[in-house]
């Protein structure tokens, strides 16, 4: 009996809510079920979703930003089927790939000239994972550095720098020598760094948990004062990078050489995990500095044929159909439309971002009865009033976006760099839509804010 991906599909396609239910995390199901995000995709082009009836979604959250390309994108795919039809030798671990130097060549050609050298593996976490290591052996240093609010991934290395308390409580203890400083905040900085006795500072140029951008000065100074006491600045570009925020690198808005630049997401094309690290030759002739130490560290399925192809097409993709132009152009043009809304609504704080890294913040409003609304979803759930934006956009507009991060009044738009003009207008139109009628207390979207905050006050209990 021949094995069919395609028949399984057409067998099952109704059984996915049931078989998380049983088999995986349950309570991933109950909270889509509880927003009504429980659709049934069947199909996915570009930045757009498609359900068993075929609705057309809007895709604004590109699967945590791995869809920088957009989804199923033909080039990519057609790299991907040619590399399993070649028949090449794969992972012979006693050997070095051809694919990999390729894919190194080319990344390296986008980075500050002080970065020469590549290290490979599977996932963003990884590589912040693998820059502690580095950093660590390089400097003879074992305290980190990392921001408050900050988000570098789930594993145990990775989880110590991460600044959301939901994430950590409970897997501790974690990394000791794990030390956090404000974003944005120079002097708190320079304190932790004058003891010397910092590896490395690890730091999102833009912030993914509430889309924080620094002052101007910010990263030049946090370069400066690397510098200064021997610490290697490590930029996480993880979800910033390939073109994100409107520059192919976020570093690039201000100017500056890290020692490393981590990246995963975008790099898979949205097919096959690979994340990276991009690091000065001094970092790594000191790891790598015997022939004894050639496989210190590394990973059984990094530089693997797929990933890499993956990887090679996709910088292909971007650099071809220009995306880091679309990123800054289309972005920009969001952010400023929705900005230009703020005078009329009261809940509207701002929309702040760069490229295609947008959030909308909403704060608490001046007039007696929308403040008293107000008041009482966050005496629910702090954030709470996210959820009256998100649901109806994804109800009634069909546009699929996401909370900043927890306990924030920050939506967040992460969308594929390919967003058309057509895409600009159905955002800021449901946007604009979807803010108007939340100044309505007496609308049925107010109904959905007494249910919301009725559910978060029993889950407190």
């Amino acid at each position: 009996m021949s094995f069919s991906i395609a028949d399984l599909f057409t067998q099952h396609f109704d059984e996915k809510f049931d078989l998380h239910e049983h088999y995986l995390n349950n309570q991933m199901v109950r909270v889509l079920r509880t927003i009504g995000y429980d659709r049934n995709y069947k199909k996915a082009i570009g930045q757009y979703l498609y359900d068993e009836d075929g609705n057309e979604y809007l895709d604004l959250l590109s699967g945590f930003g791995v869809f920088a390309m957009g989804r199923n994108h033909p080039t990519i795919i057609k790299a991907l089927q040619e590399t399993l039809t070649l028949e090449l030798p794969s992972l012979v671990q006693m050997d070095v790939s051809l694919l990999s130097g390729l894919l190194a060549k080319e990344i390296l050609a986008t980075c500050p000239d002080n970065l020469e050298k590549m290290f490979f593996c599977n996932s963003g976490t990884e590589a912040v994972e693998a820059a502690i290591k580095f950093a660590r052996y390089t400097t003879k240093r074992s305290r980190i550095v990392h921001c408050d609010h900050g988000y570098h991934g789930l594993t145990m290395g990775s989880l110590s720098l991460t600044g959301e308390h939901i994430f950590r409580e409970g897997f501790g203890p974690l990394l000791p020598e794990c030390t956090s400083v404000p974003f944005n905040d120079l002097a708190a900085l320079e304190q932790a760094l004058s003891s010397k006795d910092v590896a490395a500072f690890i730091v999102e140029p833009i912030q993914g948990k509430g889309v924080n951008i620094p002052d101007d000065n910010y990263l030049p100074e946090v370069e400066r004062l690397c510098k200064k006491y021997g610490t290697l600045f490590v930029a996480d570009e993880i979800q910033t990078g390939i073109g994100r925020t409107g520059k192919f690198w976020a570093i690039e808005h201000w100017g500056v050489k890290p020692d490393m630049i981590l990246m995963a997401k975008a790099l898979s094309g949205g097919f096959i995990p690979v994340g990276g690290v991009a690091m000065t030759t001094h970092i790594m002739d000191t790891v790598f500095n015997r022939m004894d130490r050639a496989v210190v560290h590394g990973s059984t399925f990094s530089k693997n044929n797929m990933a890499m192809a993956a990887g090679l097409s996709a910088l292909h993709v971007v650099h071809e159909e220009k995306l880091v132009e679309n990123s800054a152009k289309v972005g920009e043009d969001i952010i400023a439309t929705i900005n230009a809304m703020a005078p009329k609504y009261e809940f509207l704080k701002e929309a702040r971002g760069k490229g295609s890294m947008i959030a909308i913040e909403f704060h608490a409003p001046k007039s007696l009865g929308l403040k008293a609304a107000w008041a009482m979803l966050e005496a629910a759930n702090k954030g709470l009033f996210c959820q009256m934006i998100l649901i109806p956009l994804f109800k009634e507009h069909r546009v699929l976006a996401q909370v900043a991060g927890h306990g924030m009044n920050v939506v967040k738009f992460l969308p594929p760099l390919t967003l058309t003009q057509k895409d600009r207008d159905w955002i800021v139109n449901s946007v604009e839509k979807t803010i108007a009628d939340t100044h309505n207390v007496t609308g049925s979207i107010w109904t959905l804010g007494k249910n919301l905050a009725g559910h978060a006050l029993k889950n407190k209990k």
